[in-house]
Parts: C-alpha cells; sequence; structure tokens
C-alpha cells in the first residue's frame, strides 16, 4: 500500500500527504538521477504529515519529465541512499514535440484495438 496521497501540482509545487504515525526520515525530489530538492513535512493531525516540494524552473523543458519523491535517512544535502523508498512519481508533459508523440500513440491503440475487434469477430463466428 502507498501512504503518500498526491494532491498534484500548483504554482510549481507539489502537495500531498503522507499517511503515517511515525515522522517520516529525508524526502528528496529526484530528476533525471540527481536531486534537486528536498520537500518539507509538516505535521497536520496525527498520522498525517503534509508533504510540499518545489519543481525546479529550470528542470522543465519540452516533452516528458518525470519527478520521483524518495525517502531515505541521509543528511540534508546529500545524493538519496541507493536503498532509499520510493514514495511517488510526478510526470510533466509538455511542448510541441508532445503533440506527434500523442497522435502516433493514439493512432497505434487505433490499430490495435482494430486488430482486437478482428480476432474478436473470428472467435464468435467460429462454431462451438
Amino acid at each position: 500500500m502507498n501512504d503518500f496521497e498526491s494532491f498534484g501540482l500548483k504554482g510549481g509545487i507539489w502537495q500531498g500527504v503522507l499517511h503515517r504515525d511515525a515522522q517520516p526520515g529525508r524526502l528528496v525530489l529526484v530528476h533525471m538521477g540527481s536531486r534537486v530538492a528536498e520537500a518539507r513535512v509538516t505535521a497536520e493531525t496525527e498520522g498525517r504529515w503534509r508533504v510540499a516540494a518545489a519543481i525546479p524552473a529550470e528542470r522543465l523543458s519540452d516533452g516528458a519529465q518525470s519527478f520521483l519523491l524518495l525517502e531515505d535517512q541521509e543528511a540534508e544535502g546529500q545524493p538519496p541512499q541507493p536503498g532509499a523508498r520510493h514514495l511517488a512519481s510526478l510526470t510533466l508533459v509538455a511542448g510541441d514535440v508532445l503533440d506527434g508523440d500523442l497522435h502516433a500513440e493514439l493512432s497505434l491503440m487505433r490499430s490495435e484495438l482494430e486488430l482486437l475487434k478482428k480476432e474478436l469477430r473470428r472467435l464468435a463466428a467460429e462454431p462451438a
């Protein structure tokens, strides 16, 4: 079970709530394999911790960008440990390049759906 509930991205800040009894370790935002920020964690109510991580503007560009929220016990400012726990992912998609990618993906899905329909019709027409 994932104990992080994402509230999405607003104003460049990815927010959510971590559901657990004990205070979490250090939460790190990772992009393309490198640490880009550390998330702020504040207690809300018993068993709920508010998490807010700022997405650095210089990390945004055309295409798909994936950000990971990891938890470890390392000191602030250090890269994440190899055994860091993956809590959540945030994927941002932008730009003109994406338009062609989406059309190609949609075309592929339509082709696969047509193939599936033909196969189902063939199976339905076969005698039992």
